[in-house]
């Protein structure tokens, strides 16, 4: 079995791209603010959306890799894929830049990493998290995925805001 954080490089991924990491329903100005900086960088974009509910059971040589799931009762990653592709086209729709679409799995920060040593990313773009009661639990037990890759990798991470700016007195993380 081969190593899933393997640096090898395969051939269906595009070498020096931007990376996006999005999640269903997440604001389009994530992924047109990706592909504004592909397209000044003249990088492919490589949109990332990562089902948190599976893992990397292992890697063929070839490069296929087998996932397995964390709870078998848990559904709904495919559902997102689609709804991420379908949001994807449509905010880049007439914006000149080649982009694709990929579905990792496990824990997103280690997933964008890999991806990103694989394809010797020139630029990582996620989105700030959800305000909300449950976005700051998840938060608490996960970490910003934002900053688990600027602290465990060496290329820039662009972090797009996706909600308001909160209020200089507003508590971002109630207790």
């Amino acid at each position: 079995m081969s190593d899933p954080a393997s640096s090898e490089n395969r051939p269906d991924e595009p070498q020096g791209c931007v990376i996006v990491g999005v999640i269903p329903e997440q604001p389009e100005r994530v992924v047109r603010e990706a592909a504004r900086y592909a397209a000044l960088l003249r990088a492919p974009l490589v949109v990332v959306s990562v089902d948190v509910t599976r893992f990397v059971a292992a890697e063929d040589p070839d490069g296929y890799v087998r996932t397995a799931p964390i709870d078998v009762a848990i559904t709904g990653a495919v559902e997102d894929l689609a709804d991420v592709e379908a949001a994807v086209s449509t905010a880049l729709a007439g914006v000149d830049v080649e982009w694709t679409v990929r579905q990792l799995v496990g824990d997103p920060a280690m997933a964008i990493k890999q991806l990103a040593d694989r394809t010797n990313a020139r630029l990582l773009v996620v989105g700030t998290r959800r305000r909300g009661f449950g976005e700051s639990v998840r938060e608490f037990f996960t970490g910003s995925v934002a900053a688990r890759l600027a602290h465990r990798q060496h290329r820039p991470v662009l972090v797009v805001p996706t909600d308001e700016p909160a209020r200089d007195d507003e508590e971002l993380w109630p207790s």
